[in-house]
């Protein structure tokens, strides 16, 4: 996965939420602040949530826009926001990993199958979850081809 989709700076490490909502909120934010989307993107990552979960079972959840979110979305890119503590995401479902991301054109399509490869290792997700630093998490996505 390219830097420029996935840096540092889109990374934040040991974050507490109090909700769902607040947790895909901090995930939007940093793809906001970092370029990816225009502030309406966040709207429609809840709107989203609401149509359907994000959660995607073994403590992870992937928030992202409906498919009329197009127009919000500067550039490809995803945020991740670790919640060791774990954040309710409804259902008896806890989530630890958010996902967040933003797919310039057809490229969600490309991001989220290296997510889902990255993700379809259990040692990786907890890896993810445990990592103490943003190079930690970069080097288990650069991985991926």
């Amino acid at each position: 996965m390219s830097n420029s989709i996935l840096s540092s700076e889109n990374i934040l490490l040991n974050a507490t939420v109090g909700s769902k909502v607040d947790a895909i909120k901090l995930t939007g934010s940093i793809l906001v602040d970092n370029g990816y989307v225009d502030p309406s993107y966040i709207g429609k990552m809840l709107e989203r949530e609401e149509l359907t979960s994000t959660y995607m079972g073994n403590f992870v959840a992937i928030p992202h826009g409906t498919e009329d979110s197009k127009p919000f979305v500067k550039a490809s890119g995803i945020s991740v926001v670790q919640v060791p503590k774990g954040v309710d995401f409804g259902g008896g479902n806890t989530v630890k990993l958010l996902i967040g991301i933003a797919g310039k054109d057809n490229e969600h399509l490309d991001i989220l199958s290296k997510i889902a490869i990255v993700l379809s290792e259990e040692e990786n997700i907890d890896t993810l979850v445990a990592a103490q630093s943003a190079d930690e998490i970069i080097s288990i996505f650069e991985g991926v081809n």
